[in-house]
């Protein structure tokens, strides 16, 4: 027997804002050092305080919306979420619940060779809640005995209060690896939005997965589609009681994965869930409704506690804050300012750099790196060493260009043990167009074009006065190579030998004792010339 997986996700996230959601307090997304240092007694619920609505928070979540081909709503409201639990200080949360600042869109995403698009249910916006730190006892950190937490949670209110959006897919994910493209491509929108750097790592992007598997009909079967999906939301309600007994009568019972702080863990939660179900279900067992959580050492998902039915939230409209109103008209002006997003710079890069896709999918994947390109690419065209250049220069050099970016650069930030930087902080565009312009000249040799490469990184400075104070231009001069290739067969006689033999490799440790002879600075093709010219 076959199933078929239905996935649908919950996406949260944490938008980067200056200030809280409805208070002017430093919005810290919940990373500050000391506990309860941003906060004030709106986000700590203190008794008379009122909330104002964050303008910029409205606008990330209407940018983020137009992102996804969304359906921009006319008239928003915020509701109240009444519920208890220690983080929550005013026992309640502002979120939306029938109203929601956007409804419906779609995200295409490419895994593999196939396309899938992933319709969106809804968009809102809502605050988040603290969190709750969880001590040890110190007393049990001797004799090796491993500590045991302590009796007791503390609260920390940084967090309450930050901005959050929440976004909802419909299910029509069907694997793991679509799940995680899907994260994938939202977190690429969204910090090119700049709205967030949905860093899940860091809890600013957090993910939860909706899991069903049923068997895949015979052929004839009556399926009604409405009931897989859509006729459980109206005007973007999500009822989740109907939403329950459909998925349990069409699409099978539904697990809720929680806990999923990596792409990676996204999608293997997800494989394993599909395996576990379809094995309860091929050996007769039942598929409860529960939550369960993703234990990423043990690589596989655990059951936290049983649902049996849906919480009664009792929604009711937030009474201190006004209705939204012309949102729509409000998109529009959004919309002209909307920057380039990741698909179609995608598509510019390749056809205005000719790109190959492999350089364009690690270029792409940060904007900073990508504008830093384009500028060091803007710098060839008036740059006075490459006056003249036609066309297909230009091209090599941004090859070039790309290839010293995506590999060097970070190699050179791994050694000197940097994770947080700005290339444009370190070289500017205009250095570094001159740089690879200096290679493309064969000015420097590719060996010391690293220890160049290097040197800019740290200090900053123009790539000609580094080659120059350190003397690490590249030889060309024939008579000066001759010399030291003629040094170079006389030391190494055998390798002469079998050269002659026909062994081709032996070539190359020939032209790379020429280049050590020279402190990398030679011409390595002048110098594999003149070897094969004195080795006949």
């Amino acid at each position: 027997m076959k199933y078929e997986p239905t996935i649908g996700l919950e996406i949260h996230v944490e938008l980067k804002t200056k200030s809280k959601m409805f208070c002017d307090t430093p919005n810290g997304l919940g990373l500050e050092k000391e506990p309860n240092v941003n906060i004030c007694p709106v986000c700590t619920g203190q008794p008379g305080v009122l909330p104002v609505i964050n303008e910029e928070a409205v606008h990330m979540v209407l940018k983020t919306g137009l992102a996804l081909n969304a359906k921009i709503a006319e008239f928003s409201k915020f509701d109240r979420k009444n519920y208890f639990y220690p983080d929550l200080p005013k026992g309640y949360q502002i979120s939306q619940y029938d109203k929601p600042l956007v409804l419906g869109g779609h995200l295409d995403i490419i895994d593999g060779e196939s396309t899938g698009r992933i319709q969106i249910t809804r968009v809102h916006l809502e605050e988040d809640t603290g969190k709750l730190v969880h001590p040890v006892r110190k007393s049990d950190f001797s004799n090796g005995v491993n500590p045991k937490g302590a009796d007791y949670s503390l609260v920390d209110l940084n967090r309450a209060g930050v901005p959050l959006m929440e976004l909802v897919t419909e299910p029509d994910i069907k694997s793991g690896s679509q799940a995680r493209k899907f994260c994938q491509e939202l977190q690429l929108i969204l910090r090119y939005l700049g709205v967030s750097d949905a860093d899940m790592e860091k809890g600013q992007m957090r993910c939860e997965v909706n899991i069903s598997l049923r068997e895949i009909p015979q052929i004839g079967a009556d399926i009604n589609t409405a009931d897989r999906r859509g006729s459980i939301y109206k005007e973007g309600i999500r009822d989740n009681q109907a939403e329950d007994q459909r998925e349990s009568a069409v699409l099978g019972t539904k697990v809720e994965i929680k806990n999923l702080n990596s792409f990676r863990a996204v999608e293997k939660s997800i494989n394993y869930e599909i395996k576990r179900q379809a094995e309860e279900l091929e050996a007769g067992g039942k598929i409860i409704q529960e939550t369960r959580g993703w234990d990423d050492a043990a690589g596989k998902t655990v059951s936290q506690r049983t649902k049996e039915e849906a919480h009664d939230y009792r929604y009711f409209p937030e009474p201190d804050l006004p209705p939204l109103v012309g949102l729509d008209k409000l998109a529009d002006k959004l919309l002209a300012g909307m920057p380039e997003l990741p698909r179609a710079k995608k598509v510019r890069l390749a056809e205005e750099y000719v790109l190959s896709q492999s350089d364009i999918e690690v270029l792409i994947q940060s904007k900073n790196i990508t504008d830093y390109f384009e500028n060091v690419c803007s710098e060839f065209n008036k740059t006075e060493n490459v006056a003249g250049l036609v066309k297909e220069e230009i091209v090599k050099l941004c090859k070039l260009a790309v290839n010293y970016l995506i590999t060097e650069i970070p190699r050179i930030a791994a050694i000197l043990q940097l994770t947080n930087y700005q290339i444009k902080d370190k070289i500017t565009a205009e250095n570094f167009a001159e740089f690879i312009i200096l290679i493309h000249q064969g000015k420097v040799s590719s060996s010391g074009a690293q220890a160049v490469l290097a040197e800019m990184f740290k200090t900053g400075a123009d790539p000609t006065h580094i080659i120059e104070e350190k003397d690490l231009g590249q030889v060309s001069d024939e008579g000066a190579l001759r010399s030291i290739a003629q040094k170079v067969i006389e030391n190494n006689q055998k390798t002469v030998v079998d050269y002659k033999k026909g062994h081709t490799n032996a070539l190359q440790f020939l032209v790379g004792q020429v280049m050590k002879e020279s402190r990398g600075r030679a011409n390595p093709n002048l110098a594999r010339d003149i070897l094969t010219e004195l080795l006949k």
